[in-house]
């Protein structure tokens, strides 16, 4: 996070104090939001995208269109408020669902952020002796530079090594960096861990490097509650959904030590569009949610529709006010098999109830007619109890998402890219392959 000026200073003072006094904020709260939905405004009729704005009205805001997804794509400069080249860092979306988006940002952009999620994270994080390791991408894409940030703000002694940089980091270049760190806290995508925690479990060193750990932080990919105990399991650590939001708009939502994640209320104004309209985001509704970022800087972004079904909860153990939410994912999200739409977590909340599978990989034909379900087994599982657990995901399968495999099957290693976390995080991408045809051993 860069600050070499008094006015970036002032700045990250100032959001450091609107989002810790502002973080049970409601929708109620007119004269906060009124205030900082207004300044959004302004910046966001500085872009073409909506140049064509009144001044700030409440009512204005009210019966403005909500932004989608696709608009955005389409014509990401459109929606920018300073020229790609003027921004500090660059990034890009990964494009799962579709083509990259070009995402510059300003120093304030990063600031903001950083601010926001250290502030939600800061009672898990900070003031613990933690010293985290950051298994994350940092080339084009944000969260790595995110995790460093955060470690820098709340003074956390943290490296960076992403394993699959060609000619920098491997499992042997961190395994010896383990040695010596002992990092207590890891910040990784879910697909990442799994292979980690294979290669340790195959050379025998998961029990003595799992010693430090505490903390397993998981990002950039969809996990499940059922990947998250199995992890912990294997760990002997607690796992959480660390996150949730986007390149475009930024963080969302954050985890609390209960693992739930608390909508960031003090840097966005959430809604939630359902059937009957656009109502303000309150635990006990459902439904897509769309937001307004605060704080957005290059981007500025008005009520946009994040496509995402989702619901939203209160009473959570910690005591936070804000409420909690479930993404739940998009309505468009999930693949066709055997007549049923699959849908990420759908799928892995049968694979990873076990707790012995490393990974999978789901064969189908063109049609997607015919489907096969290849699971990475745990070194260290019992062989001969494969069928019966094959017999139970089938069950499940069936039970669950409407159809049987026409086989599953354990094996030893799957392909690379289930794993490779963010860098490849599409899970149509990852873990699906076409095949000529699906026909059981």
């Amino acid at each position: 996070m860069k600050i070499n000026s008094r006015s970036d200073l002032d700045f990250m003072e100032r959001i450091q104090q609107e989002v810790t006094a502002h973080r049970t904020a409601s929708p109620s709260d007119g004269t906060y939001y009124a205030s900082k939905l207004g300044e959004a405004w302004d910046r966001a009729r500085q872009t073409s995208a909506y140049a064509s704005l009144d001044a700030f009205s409440a009512d204005a805001f009210r019966d403005l269109a909500a932004t989608s997804k696709d608009a955005l794509k389409s014509q990401p400069l459109d929606y920018l408020r300073v020229p790609v080249d003027a921004g500090l860092k660059y990034y890009q979306t990964t494009g799962t669902t579709g083509t990259p988006t070009p995402t510059p940002r300003t120093a304030r952009d990063m600031i903001a952020n950083t601010v926001s999620v250290s502030e939600a994270w800061r009672g898990m994080l900070a003031g613990s002796g933690h010293r985290a390791l950051i298994l994350l991408p940092s080339d084009i894409v944000p969260v790595a530079d995110l995790m460093v940030g955060v470690c820098e703000f709340l003074d956390i002694p943290h490296v960076k090594a992403y394993p699959y940089t060609t000619g920098i980091s491997d499992w042997d270049r961190i395994v010896g960096l383990w040695e010596v760190f002992r990092p207590t806290v890891l910040f990784v995508a879910p697909g990442v861990l799994l292979e980690f925690s294979q290669v340790l479990k195959r050379r025998g060193l998961l029990d003595r490097l799992r010693e430090s750990v505490e903390l397993l932080m998981l990002l950039g990919e969809v996990s499940t509650p059922e990947l998250r105990a199995m992890a912990g399991s294997w760990w002997n650590a607690r796992a959480y959904d660390a996150s949730y939001g986007s390149t475009e708009s930024g963080t969302l939502a954050a985890c609390c030590a209960h693992d739930r994640l608390h909508l960031l209320r003090g840097a966005n104004y959430f809604e939630i569009a359902d059937g009957d309209g656009v109502a303000p985001a309150e635990a006990g509704r459902e439904g897509r949610l769309v937001v307004t970022p605060l704080n957005n800087d290059a981007r500025p972004l008005l009520r946009l529709d994040m496509g995402d079904e989702v619901s939203l909860t209160g009473g959570c153990p910690c005591g936070q006010d804000t409420p909690t939410v479930t993404v739940h994912g998009r309505g468009s999200d999930g693949t066709a098999i055997k007549g049923s739409r699959v849908r990420t977590r759908d799928l892995e909340g049968i694979v990873y109830a076990n707790n012995d599978v490393m990974g999978y990989l789901i064969e189908i034909d063109g049609e997607g007619t015919r489907a096969r379900l290849l699971l990475e087994r745990d070194p260290g599982t019992d062989r001969d109890a494969e069928p019966a657990r094959n017999a139970v995901i089938q069950r499940r399968t069936e039970e669950h998402l409407g159809f049987r495999w026409d086989e599953v099957r354990f094996v030893n290693r799957l392909p690379a890219s289930t794993k490779s976390g963010g860098s490849q995080k599409s899970w149509k991408r990852s873990n699906f392959r076409v095949v000529d045809e699906v026909v059981p051993a």
